[in-house]
């Protein structure tokens, strides 16, 4: 009785751990920025990410997310051209761009902020991700997030004009989630 007694209180005494997801279809990752004042916006299908996540215990939590280059999208032939080539993303050079947090802060209610590393053409900064956490049985990720273009290297020599294109780009994302 007492071994029992004993193995109860230690399971009862175990940390949480945070749950794994893994992200399901209807996934977005997005970008928006302007050229010469007219605004454009584009997506990366094909990105993926993992996230372990628990509101209670953030010491744990991590998200990594893995965003192929070459798909960068916008709907617009000779943009996705440009993104794609050496001036910018230089897709053939760097296929991948990666984002990595580790840090967590809650924000209040159901808002968070990951203070992640993005590494993009071969350069890392750190990027702040604030998101909203929806539980349940299909989790959501919503977050919103800011890159200087200039300081990964994207839109050099003549695209470093911040009269033509503005250094900051807008990250969106919404992530759909299943537990892994």
């Amino acid at each position: 009785m007492r071994k029992t007694l004993i193995l109860a209180m230690t399971l009862l005494c175990a940390p949480a751990f945070a749950a794994d997801y893994v992200q399901a279809p209807g996934s977005t990752l997005t970008f928006a920025g302007s050229y010469q004042g007219d605004v454009f916006t584009g997506r990366f299908p094909g990105f993926a990410t993992a996230f372990r996540f628990d509101p209670k215990q953030l010491a744990t939590s991590k998200l990594v997310v893995s965003i192929p280059l070459a798909t960068a999208a916008t709907s617009n032939a000779d943009y996705d051209g440009e993104l794609r080539g050496t001036s910018f993303f230089d897709s053939a050079k760097f296929p991948r761009a990666t984002y990595n947090a580790t840090k967590f802060r809650a924000l209040g209610g159901n808002r968070y902020a990951a203070d992640g590393v993005l590494t993009l053409r071969g350069v890392s900064k750190p990027v702040v991700l604030e998101f909203t956490w929806t539980p349940g049985a299909a989790p959501v990720l919503a977050g919103k997030a800011t890159v200087k273009r200039l300081a990964f290297g994207v839109g050099g020599g003549d695209w470093a004009d911040t009269a033509l294109i503005p250094d900051v780009i807008a990250i969106s994302t919404r992530v759909m989630f299943k537990a892994k």
